[in-house]
């Protein structure tokens, strides 16, 4: 069994905040059962990395959380935060504090086809 669930957000559009709840929330539950969870921020989806932007969102109306909350809810339940580098073309370099690592299309790939990692996209 796969150790590791990477959650690509690519095509998960942050003017359509309702789309976001589900990659945040899986992610999120399965770092809190032990496995190994990483979530990439790449293309339209890597403007949610960019300070100001999930802090205005919400997935529901009358929602007390944030789509930025539920960003740190998963970081502290242990999930990984990284930005593919051409999302840093697109959206700039000011990122919000949950973002650990910039990484590229061969990372991707590399980590998609390990027999350890089970991918998700968004």
């Amino acid at each position: 069994m796969a150790d590791k669930l990477m959650i690509i957000m690519v095509n998960t559009d942050p003017t359509s905040p309702s789309e976001l709840g589900a990659p945040f929330f899986q992610a999120t539950v399965a770092a809190a059962m032990e496995f190994n969870v990483e979530v990439i921020l790449t293309g339209r989806s890597g403007e949610l990395a960019k300070k100001g932007v999930a802090e205005t969102l919400y997935t529901q109306e009358n929602s007390e959380k944030s789509v930025y909350d539920i960003i740190k809810d998963a970081h502290e339940a242990g999930v990984v935060f990284k930005v593919c580098t051409p999302t840093l073309d697109l959206w700039g370099d000011d990122l919000i504090p949950e973002v650990e690592e910039t990484v590229g299309g061969a990372y991707i790939i590399g980590e998609a086809m390990d027999e350890g990692t089970v991918t998700f996209t968004y």
